[in-house]
């Protein structure tokens, strides 16, 4: 869910330097799918001057259509009031943590190699993949780009999710995904844990070495690309992550929620055996 979503700051630095300009946003944004095939147009033309090729700016956004699902999705969410007793009980659970351990025993070598090069252990890239997406098995089947064309268009969040709309490209122009691998949560995020594209962008790694970065279907990528985010908020290696410390405190950067991240800390302490 995007309320308890990173809300990172390169989605509105990608919009910016593509040079969508927060008057032209106001000026064409929409509510209603009426004026949508315009302002697809437009966009279109803003893509190719922002440098996206007309290979990739056809394959992806050619036959893309206003998805009233999505704004009914985005008009839903409610602010976070479980506890987190509340949150755990609902998201965690004893077979959930044994799957974890597993996980990291099957992935031991990817995993020892990744804390090497971050300091990040595998308990907590674990425990993100599972809090995520049940460790890659409820990624989300909605196409990203019809996904992320609506919001972009959509007033509420316009600049926010045309940054997005233009990061999704990217990852296309630069041979990652293509666009019908590119399918997600309804906000455009992608992968088993859940990159929004401009995150893709910057964090994602290639894991495998087969010279792409695919949060979708590798996990080696996956992994790699998680710790990769978290080192890159300055994760201390060799240090706890229990609240009040600064690893926590980077977790705080995957995501605002304190009951999210208070549930990641505890799952990476209980894989590790320490609760």
């Amino acid at each position: 869910m995007l309320s308890f979503r990173r809300v990172v700051a390169a989605a509105v630095f990608a919009c910016a330097a593509a040079g969508f300009s927060a008057t032209t946003q106001a000026a064409s944004c929409g509510n209603g799918a009426a004026g949508f095939p315009a302002w697809l147009q437009d966009f279109k033309q803003e893509a190719a001057r922002a440098g996206i090729s007309p290979r990739v700016i056809d394959a992806a956004l050619s036959g893309v259509s206003y998805q009233s699902k999505v704004i009914r999705l985005d008009r839903g969410q409610h602010s976070f009031k479980l506890s987190f007793d509340e949150f755990y009980r609902k998201r965690v659970n004893d077979a959930m943590i044994r799957k974890g351990r597993q996980l990291i025993d099957r992935y031991a070598s990817t995993l020892s190699s990744i804390e090497k090069r971050t300091g990040v252990p595998p308990e907590v890239i674990v425990s993100i993949w599972g809090l995520e997406t049940g460790y890659g098995r409820n990624s989300g089947s909605m196409a990203t780009f019809p996904s992320l064309a609506t919001l972009a268009y959509d007033c509420r969040r316009s600049a926010f999710f045309t940054g997005e709309l233009l990061a999704a490209l990217k990852i296309v122009e630069r041979g990652d995904l293509t666009p019908a691998q590119m399918r997600g949560a309804w906000a455009g995020e992608l992968g088993q844990t859940q990159f929004l594209a401009s995150s893709y962008l910057r964090f994602a790694v290639d894991g495998d070495g087969n010279g792409r970065r695919d949060l979708i279907n590798s996990v080696p990528d996956v992994l790699a690309s998680t710790a990769n985010y978290l080192r890159a908020y300055g994760w201390q290696a060799g240090q706890s992550w229990e609240p009040g410390t600064a690893n926590y405190n980077v977790l705080h950067q995957w995501n605002k929620a304190d009951v999210y991240v208070k549930t990641i800390s505890v799952m990476a302490s209980k894989m590790a055996g320490r609760g």
